[in-house]
């Protein structure tokens, strides 16, 4: 039987990249998945692939930051699924400058969709898992639950032009602390895994032309120097940035019954780089 056989996934940002590669695999441990990304295209389509592999999924589509979002993703898997056992926060881009250079939109934003909107769902998460907790409490049943928060190794060490996006990674490591301490007494486990170089389209090698991506009617320059991933790959141990399914594997070990008496903590995945 799969691990995840008839659990509930709530997972941001999974309609591409690292928040894919997690959707797909909870869903392959037999976990029903709301699938989430700002565009309906590429959540639509994950959606399509889980089915294609026999499990279940729906889109709740849209901007995490977004009022009023929270409640509805919540609420999908509530209304669809019945309960909600997993809550993966890994929405997220970057969107550096140096801090002489940075404005305050530029700050405002990173903090909304790495700490703000994470928060929010929570928040909007806390009712339905108390009611849930008290009735399997009064039945004499003791049922797991688990929030992964994703961060970054810019949270825990910093990174030069990253200002924002650090603070917020930071931040959330704080809120998953808050959080252990809240809901330990709903049999929650709330966790964070911290990313290093991972092989994505937001780190994939700069060309001749710096690529962009469209976040809200903002174009955002996307994709690292090739000399600097050269140098970051030396300064992994283990030689070279990871995969998607390597980051989501770690995800998965917080999701998993075999971390039930883990929480609080923060893993990074980043092949041994430690700064």
């Amino acid at each position: 039987m799969s691990k995840l056989q008839g659990k509930v996934a709530l997972v941001s940002g999974s309609g591409r990249g690292i928040g894919r590669a997690i959707a797909l695999k909870l869903a392959s441990e037999g976990a029903k998945v709301v699938v989430n990304d700002l565009d309906a295209e590429p959540g639509n389509a994950v959606v399509a692939e889980i089915k294609a592999m026999g499990g279940e999924a729906i889109a709740v589509n849209g901007s995490v930051v977004e009022t009023g979002f929270a409640d509805r993703f919540v609420g999908a898997a509530i209304e669809q699924f019945g309960g909600l056992d997993i809550i993966v926060n890994n929405a997220g881009y970057t969107w550096d400058s140096t801090i002489q250079k940075m404005s305050d939109e530029q700050f405002q934003a990173m903090l909304d969709v790495h700490l703000v909107a994470p928060f929010r769902i929570l928040r909007a998460a806390s009712e339905p898992i108390r009611v849930m907790a008290k009735k399997e409490a009064e039945a004499g049943r003791e049922v797991f639950r688990k929030v992964v928060n994703i961060s970054s190794i810019a949270g825990l060490y910093g990174n030069a032009g990253q200002a924002s996006y650090s603070s917020a990674k930071a931040s959330l490591i704080g809120l998953t602390r808050t959080m252990c301490k809240e809901w330990g007494r709903y049999k929650v486990n709330v966790n964070c895994v911290a990313f290093g170089l991972i092989n994505t389209r937001l780190t994939q090698p700069i060309e001749s032309q710096q690529k962009t991506i469209d976040v809200a009617g903002r174009d955002i320059k996307v994709g690292v120097q090739p000399q600097m991933l050269e140098a970051m790959g030396r300064m992994i141990p283990l030689g070279r940035g990871g995969t998607p399914e390597e980051a989501a594997d770690a995800v998965y070990l917080f999701c998993a019954p075999e971390s039930n008496y883990i929480s609080g903590q923060v893993i990074v995945a980043g092949g041994g780089l430690l700064i």
